[in-house]
């Protein structure tokens, strides 16, 4: 259930109000927005009179969230969430454009690629150390050497960087040296990875799984945020239905659903979800239009011979020709790039 509190309430009377829901069983976490203090109150306790909480001082409302996800809910929490990175905020005015190859290779691929998407003008920079393939023959990654060679590229160039994590053991190692953990569409129900992210202060990506439902997929995100991690961003990637002429389905219509249903920043990812490189620029500007709060595209100087992914990369023009196209759109939205 939600708790509704005057934000003027004085501290020691709000953590009276906090003791007595920890006292009837709920974990409470708290949120404050512009006019009020919100508590969600979670645990299951069948048959729970809220007057009992309704009747305290300074309590202006209760009410129970009837989504299956509470923290994820607008209900709990009305104002947009602003995921802060390094400068930069994911969530607000300005659309956030993440770019870079599918997988960090060597030093000189990542250090090309950084001045690439540095000049395009883009804030966060991708790369993959740990890569999840479908074949266990493909290229898997460089492990911590690619951490590294990530970590050195954005902070030769200025920017963030955001990297995949595929299994709770590289938490630790990982945590060392990105910006944000992103978590990719296969591991969208390994609850286990979640709720390790949820001990973290990094933001987390959290990619929707390929057959997932929006519900599901904010599911996911409540494990994180239960966890006390406030710092989730969704992602659409793409989702797979009957239809084969492309990697997968991208979802326009997803961003906007979500964005309804939850006050978390939304991402698009248009390379993975289309597959291909002459369509990609298409499905970004519609994520654009569509309101998309970041946009995370795969760019790469020589797709030919890239060790992942190489037909989903964007040559580094067409990188810049997207960012061109893109901020006019988002100035037809009242959004910058």
């Amino acid at each position: 259930m939600v708790v509704v509190v005057d934000k003027n309430l004085p501290q020691i009377k709000l953590e009276s109000i906090i003791d007595e829901l920890n006292r009837f069983g709920f974990d409470v976490h708290k949120s404050t927005g512009e006019k009020y203090i919100i508590l969600g109150a979670l645990g299951v306790q069948p048959g729970f009179d809220i007057r009992k909480i309704k009747m305290l001082e300074g309590v202006v409302d209760v009410f129970r969230i009837t989504e299956p996800y509470k923290l994820a809910s607008k209900r709990f929490k009305a104002e947009k969430t602003i995921v802060k990175v390094n400068d930069i905020e994911i969530g607000g005015e300005e659309i956030i454009v993440i770019a870079g190859p599918c997988s960090v290779e060597n030093e000189n691929q990542i250090m090309k690629l950084a001045e690439v998407v540095k000049k395009s003008g883009a804030k966060i920079l991708r790369g993959g150390a740990f890569k999840p393939r479908t074949s266990p023959y493909s290229f898997q990654g460089l492990g911590e050497e690619g951490l590294k060679l990530l970590r050195q590229a954005g902070d030769k160039v200025g920017l963030s960087v955001i990297t995949e994590i595929i299994e709770p053991s590289h938490f630790e190692l990982i945590e060392k040296y990105t910006d944000i953990f992103q978590v990719g569409s296969r591991n969208m129900y390994n609850y286990p990875l979640l709720k390790l992210l949820g001990t973290s202060k990094k933001p987390v990506m959290l990619k929707r799984g390929m057959s997932a439902t929006i519900d599901e997929w904010l599911m996911s995100a409540e494990y994180i945020l239960a966890g006390g991690n406030p710092n989730v961003i969704l992602c659409e990637r793409g989702i797979r239905t009957f239809e084969t002429t492309l990697r997968n389905t991208f979802d326009v219509s997803a961003i906007v659903t979500a964005q309804e249903k939850t006050h978390l920043p939304v991402c698009a990812d248009p390379s993975h979800a289309i597959g291909y490189r002459d369509k990609i620029i298409p499905m970004a500007r519609a994520a654009v239009a569509a309101g998309t709060d970041a946009l995370m595209v795969e760019v790469h100087h020589d797709p030919d011979n890239a060790l992942s992914d190489g037909p989903q990369a964007l040559l580094p023009e067409q990188l810049e020709q997207l960012m061109i196209q893109i901020k006019e759109i988002a100035k037809v939205i009242g959004r910058k790039i």
